[in-house]
């Protein structure tokens, strides 16, 4: 039997130099979200909670109301993509989380966003 509750999450990164400043230490991050009803019930993504860890194991967490301000209703099938960002302290870092869904049902549910890592682009010489 299909699990009724099935969210597939993936992510990818992108380093934006021309936001960052490498001589403050500050590296700026674009990410793109895909999220993707495999399950057999509508639900809705109501908060997130990310886990942004950089080179120097130093964590911050981030949690709040939807994501880039919507609060995204998937029927089974459907996707939502959206990007933001982030800033490191390092060129290095990780990012994962989970996104705090409700299914149609009214049942809680949480969507694991596995993790990922934000890198600045090795410069060949």
């Amino acid at each position: 039997m299909k699990q009724s509750y099935q969210i597939s999450v993936s992510a990818r990164s992108t380093y934006i130099p021309d936001q960052s400043d490498e001589s403050v230490s500050r590296y700026v991050f674009a990410y793109t979200v895909t999220i993707r009803n495999i399950g057999a019930m509508p639900a809705q993504l109501l908060s997130r909670h990310w886990v942004i860890t950089d080179g120097n194991n130093h964590v911050q967490e981030v949690r709040g109301p939807g994501v880039v301000g919507e609060q995204p209703l998937l029927a089974p099938g459907e996707q939502f993509e959206y990007t933001s960002g982030t800033a490191l302290a390092t060129p290095v870092g990780t990012m994962r989380g989970t996104y705090q869904m409700v299914a149609e049902d009214g049942t809680p549910f949480d969507a694991e966003i596995p993790e990922f890592t934000l890198s600045v682009p090795r410069v060949l010489h």
